[in-house]
């Protein structure tokens, strides 16, 4: 798949696929489940084996009581230790070869996540790759439970006939479905590759492989 001769618009996902933050998400949860007496995951293995959306089940799947506190208590947890622990994650690789590649063959460049609106500019604009996109667009709260709708709404009236989406989970996939674009998965975020590809798209290992 060559994308600067195939596509006009590339729409990034962030967490996972520009930001390489498997272990700042690992030791944020951690620290949630220490603070509660609960086990706690050992390794990224253990991670990519629980880790899945929607994010509320995965939370169940880890322990969390969802009659002793809410999800959204959780929620606004989870980012606390988040923003500290991932201050200073760094661009996955090939992440910043790729955005320079793209820019020159001017392709539009977007974000899509479901990261928090604010939290999303602040953090790209910390990497200093803000200046890449054209807009970025996130979830209007910290829960993350689905990204779909934002998706249906940001593609209403665009046209996406040569648009290129690029995740690193299987919610990307059902995302570039719901926008109605190609779709490509990174399989150095938060899901292994063996369950990337039970999706009809393609995975490569990193980013180095888009250019």
């Amino acid at each position: 798949m060559n994308i600067i001769d195939r596509y006009d618009t590339v729409i990034w996902d962030f967490n996972g696929t520009l930001l390489d933050d498997v272990d700042a998400g690992i030791k944020s949860v951690n620290t949630m489940l220490s603070r509660r007496a609960l086990r706690q995951i050992a390794s990224r293995s253990e991670y990519f084996d629980v880790f899945g959306f929607p994010i509320i089940e995965y939370y169940r799947r880890l322990g969390f009581d969802f009659e002793k506190e809410s999800f959204a208590v959780l929620a606004d947890e989870w980012v606390a230790e988040y923003l500290k622990n991932a201050a200073d994650a760094p661009l996955c690789h090939g992440v910043k070869d790729a955005l320079d590649a793209f820019a020159a063959a001017e392709i539009k460049q977007y974000v899509l996540s479901m990261t928090e609106q604010n939290m999303l500019i602040s953090q790209l604009e910390q990497l200093g790759i803000m200046r890449y996109f054209i807009q970025v667009s996130g979830l209007d709260n910290v829960q993350a439970f689905s990204k779909l709708s934002l998706a249906e709404s940001w593609s209403r009236g665009k046209d996406l006939s040569r648009a290129l989406f690029i995740g690193d989970t299987t919610h990307d996939y059902e995302t570039a479905q719901t926008m109605g674009t190609d779709c490509l998965l990174i399989a150095s975020g938060h899901q292994k590759r063996s369950e990337l590809e039970k999706c009809t798209c393609r995975v490569v290992d990193s980013a180095t492989e888009l250019i």
